[in-house]
């Protein structure tokens, strides 16, 4: 495997776009063993993309598209101004809490940070605010979208992991509660240092306050929903996505009455190409995990990882410094389908709860979205605003540290995340 390392490294360097650099090197591993039947890297790219719970993804990328077309985003940033208007660097205050709310609609962090970046990024910077500190907080806010359910990292970590889908949507809530507000307090000492003043000067009015409450009630209750049809029994990981489609049809077009015939062909063509992409991914990198399988590769590092350490939490903490670095040139997605087969059994073997672990390394592994030089989410949102890299790099690092500890924390705080999954299961 250490050429088809070097290889992958190679054509990464070289600019060959992620999913066909780890195909060329499932490909390299391949000719190296040509006693293996020479169908079975398209039988493994297949095979992979035949999961059931795997067709949740397409389902809930396409609910996502709805939903964001059908008048739900605005006023969901109705009531998060409302929220948290009064307080320093109103609109930013207000973008994270957008984006909590948005978890349940979007489930994609570039989604969500390019959403945001068209909507409120010019304001927030034609009211003080540093293009830079708008660029950070727009991209790492977005974090909390897909850690709150549904969330796409969740559906492949469960997957390919054979990990309780279930489970891992209950255990994003909390975690995400933590990381909102190391967010928040980050961005409220920013805000203070820079002299920004609150978006709100006055109280909200109670008709105020339940107006938005109201309008924003739908877009709140979809991931309740979601717990409650798993937990149930009523919906399987892959149905509660059909579900989701029907809700935002329903939402859309009977109870705003704003997804037009338009909005739904814009949000079936956006979906296409969002579904193709990650399934391309998640088809290419088969050859490759296979590869790690046979090899061996997780009990060769599990024995190196154990010789360093007989702690369970300081060895989780080393894989998610690990997770970490490799976020800095590797893209979220292809993190988690690319170390989940190696992974989960370490950390089973230590005696930790794989959806504890899970959920920290989901985080980690998201957080390279927002990091230089492979951030998707990070890319899109310089672009929209058309923010230097560097200048985004600079303001980004305090929200980087912010996010990096909680990771940490989670590491050492087990109950956090797993709270909610063992009341509800």
């Amino acid at each position: 495997m250490t050429l088809v390392a070097i290889v992958f490294a190679l054509l990464l360097v070289m600019g060959l776009p992620v999913a066909f650099a780890i195909a060329g090197a499932g490909a390299v591993f391949f000719l190296q063993h040509p006693e293996l039947p020479f169908t079975q890297p398209a039988q493994q790219a297949i095979s992979q993309t035949q999961n059931f719970s795997l067709l949740a993804i397409p389902l809930f990328i396409l609910a996502g598209n709805l939903m964001n077309r059908c008048g739900i985003t605005g006023r969901l940033l109705d009531l998060a101004t409302l929220l948290t208007g009064r307080l320093r660097g109103g609109l930013a205050q207000a973008s994270l809490v957008l984006s909590g709310l948005m978890g349940g609609v979007s489930g994609s962090a570039i989604a969500d940070a390019a959403m945001q970046a068209r909507m409120i990024g010019g304001e927030m910077i034609a009211r003080g605010m540093s293009r830079g500190f708008v660029a950070g907080i727009l991209s790492f806010g977005a974090v909390l979208t897909p850690i709150i359910p549904p969330g796409i990292g969740m559906i492949l970590y469960g997957s390919i992991g054979n990990v309780s889908i279930g489970r891992l949507f209950a255990a994003g809530i909390l975690p995400a509660l933590c990381l909102w507000l190391a967010l928040a307090l980050t961005t409220a000492f920013i805000a203070r240092r820079g002299g920004w003043p609150p978006e709100r000067t006055r109280r909200a009015r109670p008709a105020e306050a339940f107006s938005a409450l109201g309008a924003g009630f739908w877009a709140m209750l979809f991931p309740v929903m979601l717990l409650i049809g798993l937990r149930s029994g009523l919906f399987t990981p892959s149905e509660i996505g059909a579900f989701a489609v029907f809700y935002a049809l329903v939402i859309g077009i009977a109870v705003y009455r704003e997804l037009s015939r338009k909005g739904l062909g814009q949000a079936i063509e956006t979906s296409l190409g969002d579904i193709g992409g990650v399934m391309l991914l998640i088809a290419l990198s088969a050859p490759f995990s296979y590869g790690i399988i046979l090899e061996r590769v997780p009990e060769d590092i599990a024995r190196a990882m154990l010789g360093l350490t007989e702690s369970r939490e300081a060895l989780m903490v080393l894989i998610v410094l690990a997770v970490l670095a490799a976020g800095f040139v590797i893209d979220a997605t292809i993190l988690i389908i690319m170390l989940t087969p190696i992974v989960p059994p370490i950390v089973r073997g230590m005696g930790a709860d794989p959806v504890h672990f899970g959920m920290v390394f989901i985080i980690a592994a998201t957080l390279g979205n927002f990091t230089p030089p492979v951030g998707a989410a990070m890319y899109a949102v310089c672009a929209i605003l058309g923010v230097p890299v560097g200048e985004y790099t600079r303001a980004s690092v305090p929200l980087f540290l912010a996010l990096a500890l909680v990771v940490v924390a989670l590491v050492f705080l087990p109950g956090l995340v797993l709270f909610l999954p063992n009341l509800i299961y």
